[in-house]
């Protein structure tokens, strides 16, 4: 059986993607890992870091079956617009950062590669360009015509999957209705069962409010929406538990026996990940007919070209890839 090839996209170029990337090479994989990225930003990169990289070109009809030799990186090489400043934001690369997401994304669709993984970008950058741009998770989403998608961030044994992302405190209780929270807990118990190879998975729910709302007295989210909600998919054979205060869900006793966390918000469930796995810790997208996982941190556009990073997420990033694709059902 012939290893299945990875995509890595290294991001915003200004960035530590390019280093990170450049870093792998001395790390052998155990399948052959394609950075879509420019060669020539490597090689000026790999001279700011000093260190000696063989390019290895690949691409569409020439597409390798092995990994790379030590100290080698398999590139398809993507032209940039304008030569990068490591550190120094330049918005006429940001159409370089999506056309190698779109070579990533479409050559997952395509068969080409088994799955992606992706380095940080800037969003605000790519904004300012002119490009409308909300993340990777969103892109993807488009790209694929994937209605729904969920966030899902892991360490260890700890996974934890939110209902809502990026929105302001005030908007997220309106934004939690029946339908979204049954959609994202279907994503979540498909993929945990389809990716993961979890026959069963137990799933701990947040309440939205302190306490889980309290009986009522702390608002009536957890009565009107959530409980009803896990009701009706546990009638269908769902291990669901909650609502439950994420002050107490989050505790040793609760977490031993779950495979994953439901948050309803950002910051009601990552702060706890991020505390436990900072730098060890791996964004996985749920809901997308592809396989896509990313580090946990920036661009870290002061650290770009120093040699001083820290390559842990991108490992577990990677790792997390592979067992994905091998499990995949």
């Amino acid at each position: 059986m012939k290893p299945k090839r990875f995509a890595l996209t290294p991001g915003e170029p200004a960035g530590i993607g390019p280093d990170l990337c450049l870093l792998l090479a001395s790390h052998p994989q155990p399948h052959p890992l394609i950075a879509i990225t420019s060669r020539d930003l490597l090689l000026e990169r790999a001279a700011q870091l000093g260190v000696v990289v063989d390019l290895l070109p690949v691409g569409p009809g020439n597409w390798p079956d092995l990994p790379a030799p030590a100290n080698s990186l398999y590139v398809w090489d993507t032209p940039l617009p304008a030569k990068v400043v490591a550190g120094q934001l330049d918005k006429t690369n940001a159409a370089f950062v999506l056309e190698t997401l779109t070579r990533a994304g479409q050559g997952c669709i395509d068969g080409d590669f088994a799955g992606m993984i992706t380095a940080p970008v800037h969003k605000g950058v790519i904004n300012e360009s002119g490009i409308t741009f909300s993340g990777h998770t969103e892109f993807l989403a488009e790209l694929t015509h994937t209605e729904q998608v969920v966030m899902m961030l892991a360490t260890g044994d700890l996974r934890v999957a939110l209902v809502t992302t990026h929105l302001p405190l005030r908007e997220i209780a309106d934004t939690i209705t029946p339908e979204r929270l049954e959609r994202v807990t279907r994503i979540l118990h498909a993929d945990l069962q389809q990716k993961f190879g979890i026959a069963q998975p137990r799933i701990l729910v947040c309440g939205l409010n302190p306490h889980a709302g309290e009986g009522g007295h702390l608002g009536h989210e957890e009565i009107d929406i959530i409980e009803p909600t896990l009701e009706r998919l546990r009638l269908e054979g769902m291990d669901l538990r909650g609502p439950l205060p994420a002050d107490t869900l989050f505790t040793p006793k609760y977490l031993e026996h779950c495979d994953a966390v439901l948050a309803m918000y950002h910051d009601q469930g990552l702060p706890v990940l991020k505390y436990k796995g900072f730098g060890a810790a791996v964004n996985v997208t749920l809901g997308l007919p592809i396989i896509r996982t990313s580090v946990d941190h920036g661009t870290a556009l002061d650290l770009a070209g120093s040699g001083k990073i820290d390559t842990g997420s991108l490992h577990v990033a990677l790792e997390t890839a592979y067992q994905m694709a091998e499990t995949r059902i």
